[in-house]
């Protein structure tokens, strides 16, 4: 057989699947912080995104962010996790 398999997520910004590894992601745990999880291990709900400020900027647009953490997101988490993201390219 052709061994493992490559995992796949969806991205909340721009709506591709795209591997596990080449995306980030933002998790609201159950503390109501956000974080970005750079193991991919942090307990609370998740979502991923493109590792692109342009596709953190959609999912912002669209709400894709707000829809997959089912909740509003403060103005200064957005502009901490739009710097992270910056740094992250």
């Amino acid at each position: 057989m052709s061994g493992k398999q490559k995992v796949l997520r969806k991205c909340v910004g721009c709506g591709e699947m795209k591997e596990k590894v080449s995306l980030v992601r933002v998790v609201k745990t159950p503390e109501d912080d956000f974080i970005l999880d750079k193991t991919n291990r942090a307990n609370g709900r998740g979502a991923y995104i493109c590792k692109d400020a342009l596709c953190f900027q959609k999912a912002l647009k669209n709400k894709g962010l707000e829809r997959s953490l089912k909740c509003k997101i403060p103005d200064e988490i957005i502009e901490q996790l739009e710097k992270e993201i910056s740094n992250a390219e």
